[in-house]
């Protein structure tokens, strides 16, 4: 996808004017004046952002499904796509990143496009709880699949929507990620990139009980039963 396809793309959605076009212009602004300082991108994608990023980003809110609950974005760092979906999307989102000086710029951001529904934790994903489950989670270059499920399933119900944007290696990932998760996987091809594909799970559980259910303790009157009835 060359820039002017990206820029075509985003304008056929209603994306690249009025004022979600001003924010996600800004956005880019920002993303390349502190790119000269913290290596948020690399060089030589600087002459793609549209494509490369922006639109890599945006084109996972259409895989959501119109939910319209807490977005989760898992390891945002320069912004995508946690920023980028921010101002496309007015209902609540949360960015989880646990770099300080990628913390900062995200806080930045925020501020700056005046995106008052987002909001960023500087922390990791697995000392992160949340208050309600969330809709959708999505992350961009984060970690392998595997590691990925087993760090945020605990921010999940049946119904959240996971989108996860993923290279060439997709479907090794995803088949690793099967021996331990089971799901209703969907693969689909990026349109910025043909040897790059979105992962969408939902309905998300452990093949291993013990990681989304942990056992209970017995009462004390089970406790005491047990015992009655091996002593007899």
């Amino acid at each position: 996808m060359t820039e002017e396809e990206a820029q075509a793309w985003l304008d056929s959605r209603g994306w690249w004017q009025g004022e979600v076009g001003e924010r996600l212009r800004a956005y880019a602004m920002l993303l390349l004046e502190e790119a000269d300082r913290q290596n948020l991108i690399s060089a030589a994608s600087r002459h793609q952002l549209w494509a490369r990023h922006i639109v890599d980003s945006a084109q996972l809110l259409p895989m959501a499904q119109g939910a319209d609950g807490l977005w989760v974005d898992l390891g945002t760092g320069a912004g995508l796509p946690g920023i980028v979906i921010a101002c496309l999307r007015q209902a609540p989102i949360l960015m989880i990143e646990a770099r300080p000086l990628r913390v900062a710029f995200l806080q930045r951001c925020i501020d700056t496009l005046g995106l008052v529904h987002a909001q960023v934790r500087g922390d990791k994903v697995e000392r992160v709880e949340l208050d309600q489950p969330a809709a959708i989670i999505s992350a961009r270059a984060f970690a392998p699949m595997d590691r990925l499920l087993a760090s945020a399933a605990h921010f999940t119900d049946s119904s959240t929507i996971w989108l996860l944007p993923k290279g060439r290696n997709a479907q090794n990932e995803l088949e690793i990620a099967q021996r331990d998760w089971q799901a209703a996987f969907h693969v689909e091809q990026s349109i910025t990139d043909p040897e790059s594909a979105i992962v969408t799970l939902t309905a998300l559980s452990s093949k291993k009980a013990s990681v989304m259910a942990p056992k209970r303790k017995k009462s004390g009157a089970q406790r005491r039963a047990t015992w009655k009835a091996n002593h007899r």
